[in-house]
């Protein structure tokens, strides 16, 4: 059984990322959408919250777990027993980037490949921070993002819970 790692801060999740996991499902027998906790950056949704928010999107999809991890994602990985890394790439700078980070994982753990997937079905121009930043600007993200995540944004604009 081939497991993969799809990782990420996911916030939130969006429906590029929902194209890159259903295409890597096509291929794996597991996937493992690992969220992760301690990313250097300030997000919008908590740990909790971004957990809660795949969980919720990707809810009664065959061979799809989501968990949230804390430290190296390499050290995740080989507790996990996976071998394949997922990665959406949208562009040059994500493929230069995401390269780099292919190298570095690689040289953590020899037992992990990463696989590259780029956008085919229009998602090419949908990332976290531009739904965050129509978002905050009073803007419709229904496009973008799976109606739980909607209701998650518009809950946090009325200062609610998500």
């Amino acid at each position: 059984m081939t497991i993969a790692i799809y990782a990420g801060t996911f916030d939130p999740f969006t429906l590029g990322h929902e194209d890159v996991l259903h295409r890597a499902r096509q291929i794996f027998d597991e996937v493992i959408v690992a969220v992760a906790a301690d990313t250097g950056k300030n997000t919008f949704f908590s740990f909790p919250e971004r957990v809660e928010l795949a969980r919720e999107t990707l809810e009664g999809i065959p061979g799809v777990k989501v968990i949230g991890f804390e430290g190296l994602l390499s050290e995740f990985v080989k507790a996990t027993g996976a071998t394949v890394l997922i990665r959406g790439v949208r562009n040059g700078s994500d493929f230069d980037y995401e390269t780099r980070m292919a190298c570095v994982n690689h040289a953590l753990n020899k037992n992990v490949q990463t696989i590259f997937f780029p956008p085919i079905n229009g998602t090419q121009s949908i990332s976290g921070s531009l739904v965050r930043e129509i978002h905050r600007l009073g803007g419709d993200v229904s496009a973008f993002v799976s109606p739980c995540v909607c209701r998650a944004l518009e809950a946090k604009r009325k200062g609610a819970p998500s």
